[in-house]
């Protein structure tokens, strides 16, 4: 992402919290960029392991990390942060905004910044060597929602600079339980773990999700609808998700992801270690059955997974995920979370 936008122009900054991380592009001043996407070396201005250093006075800033990263980054980056920065999670996965803010404001109560959250990544992407990334596929359309809600479309303007995909959602609710990486990661990885364990070579999506596979994954889905509808958000299935980011023309899930040419040559993790369980089941899973839990909407689908993914890790993901104490809206009703992420 960093450098897509260093190709369009932009001054760009980069920041890992590992030296090893950065140590190649330090020595380059940058990385290529290979794909389907522009293309090219992709110069940057400030490599560096020092949050404080890299966001300085920046305007907008990306966060593209697993969401499990973003409770320490929020900790890390609050005493640094600005007046009127925009800082977007790339994806915020469920609650990723949310977490984020309660996290800074703990901490910097006074700054007064925007967060957003990205419903997903729009890239399908690899990094394919120390110093070069390749995109192998580009969604059509990805909606964004920010904290506090009115500065929403100032987020979304900042991003249509370098991307026109991305598109303003109502709320942050209506982004995080637009998570479809809850339904597509956890699942497949768990019904493959053995094939995954084994080292197998197989592709994550054409091969590890059978007709089987997807059929409860569809059920699971419908569980992540029945949570948003019972906060009043908008959502659409996942089939329907497809159909809308990669143009695919299918009446079922398998049929969507067989279809989906971007899926094509992603692998499947070499362990049961894999972020697909790590991130998506306490970032994504957990917070889905406690916003359930807190609306009334049982999930029992989900609720599975994330006790068998608990055991296989022996990590209590439901105390050690996104709880709504983590969220900073425990205890409040669906009405008034709707209310707060408007106007913390």
């Amino acid at each position: 992402m960093g450098a897509y936008m260093a190709l369009r122009g932009a001054q760009v900054n980069l920041y890992d919290k590992f030296e090893s991380a950065v140590e190649s592009i330090k020595e380059r001043g940058g990385i290529d960029l290979k794909g389907i996407s522009l293309e090219g070396y992709a110069k940057f201005e400030v490599v560096s392991t020092s949050i404080g250093e890299v966001i300085k006075d920046c305007s907008l800033i990306m966060v593209v990390t697993p969401a499990f990263a973003h409770l320490s980054l929020a900790k890390e980056c609050a005493e640094f942060i600005e007046d009127g920065q925009v800082i977007v999670l790339h994806p915020g996965r469920t609650g990723g905004a949310l977490e984020f803010y309660n996290a800074v404001k703990q901490i910097n109560p006074e700054v007064n910044f925007v967060i957003a959250e990205a419903q997903t990544l729009i890239y399908a992407c690899r990094r394919t060597g120390p110093t070069e990334a390749r995109i192998m596929g580009i969604k059509n359309k990805v909606s964004v929602a920010a904290i506090p809600g009115k500065d929403t479309e100032k987020a979304v303007k900042y991003l249509n600079e370098y991307y026109p995909q991305f598109v303003p959602a109502k709320s942050i609710i209506e982004t995080s339980l637009m998570n479809i990486g809850a339904i597509f990661h956890p699942l497949p990885t768990l019904l493959n773990i053995a094939r995954i364990e084994a080292s197998e070579d197989f592709e994550y999506y054409h091969e590890g999700i059978s007709k089987s596979v997807s059929m409860i994954m569809t059920e699971m889905d419908k569980e992540r609808q029945l949570v948003a509808k019972a906060f009043g958000v908008e959502t659409v299935s996942a089939v329907e998700w497809m159909k809308m980011v990669y143009d695919t023309d299918c009446e079922n899930l398998y049929d969507c992801i067989q279809a989906n040419k971007a899926y094509t040559g992603i692998s499947a993790p070499k362990s049961a270690d894999t972020r697909y369980l790590s991130e998506d089941v306490p970032m994504s899973l957990t917070p889905i059955s406690e916003l359930g839990r807190l609306s009334g909407v049982s999930t029992p689908y989900i609720d599975m997974v994330i006790e068998m993914v608990s055991i296989i890790h022996k990590i209590d993901y439901r105390k050690n995920g996104r709880t709504l104490e983590r969220l900073g809206i425990e205890g409040l009703t669906p009405a008034e979370v709707i209310a707060f992420v408007d106007h913390p």
